[in-house]
């Protein structure tokens, strides 16, 4: 995976930056303004997902590297597309930006922590290295300053942003979309193994937390356009972050440890096409 190892640290950078381009200082009020509802989304993403993630890995007994993968992908903040595909399923658009916003930005920490106790909870000796705080700075300059950038950026410019947003959005999926091209072109021969020994878990976790986020949003929130919303955005994770910590925590070994980020992102992007379907349907 040397193309995909070597394009991501820049694309996930370049993504950030897009995230940031849309971001204004009235996204982090919102949180003071409406708390109920973003707590509740941070809630099932940042808490929620890893420990059902971890309770399927304990679960079906997967082998230590799969386990880790699936942390991975569970720890990793919202997807890019998740504000696209909540605008598409009449969801809570505002509210997605965010969310994703705030735990992409919250994931310098969270993202190595959960990582470091699932290495030690799963009893993984072959990683690298590596401290909380060295990981969590490398994370800060290809994941918070790029936001910082873009936000800078968004306050100069800001019709000039408005007018091209969608082009930004599109180059963001694009970039996401190329790093995992590689990877499927790259490791074309296992493709079918990796569906086969992750395809289960990952379809699993993906389905039940969005089924999850939806349920938990209902109960605390009234909107249905905020419950769409978080369940969207817990189906959804950023597999270019994933990618990159990966190759933080596991270095030239991190193609045994990726399997469940690839195949997550194959299924998040069909099963949140068919949720848009379905509730569009049903609207």
């Amino acid at each position: 995976m040397e193309i995909a190892t070597k394009l991501a640290p820049l694309a996930l950078a370049l993504i950030m930056l897009g995230l940031g381009l849309n971001l204004t200082v009235h996204d982090f009020i919102r949180v003071i303004k409406i708390p109920k509802n973003f707590f509740v989304g941070f809630f099932c993403q940042i808490i929620l997902l890893p420990i059902v993630a971890l309770f399927l890995a304990i679960l079906l007994n997967l082998p230590a590297e799969l386990a880790l993968g699936l942390m991975l992908i569970a720890c990793a903040p919202g997807g890019v597309t998740s504000n696209i595909l909540t605008k598409f399923a009449d969801g809570d658009v505002a509210l997605s930006i965010t969310l994703t916003a705030i735990i992409s930005l919250v994931s310098i920490v969270s993202v190595p922590f959960i990582m470091l106790a699932s290495i030690d909870f799963f009893e993984v000796g072959k990683v690298n290295e590596i401290s909380m705080l060295s990981i969590s700075l490398k994370m800060f300059f290809v994941v918070t300053v790029p936001v910082m950038i873009g936000m800078v950026i968004n306050h100069f410019a800001k019709d000039f942003i408005e007018k091209h947003n969608l082009k930004i959005q599109k180059i963001s999926v694009i970039l996401f979309s190329l790093v995992f091209l590689a990877i499927w072109v790259e490791e074309w021969n296992n493709i079918i193994n990796y569906i086969l020994s992750a395809g289960l878990v990952v379809l699993i976790l993906n389905v039940s937390m969005m089924i999850i986020g939806f349920y938990v949003a209902k109960l605390f929130i009234s909107g249905v356009a905020q419950q769409r919303c978080i369940s969207i955005e817990c189906g959804l994770q950023n597999g270019t972050l994933a990618l990159v910590v990966g190759i933080q925590f596991f270095g030239e070994s991190v193609q045994s440890y990726i399997i469940p980020t690839a195949a997550y992102v194959l299924v998040m992007m069909l099963t949140s096409l068919i949720f848009v379907f379905i509730v569009k349907r049903n609207s």
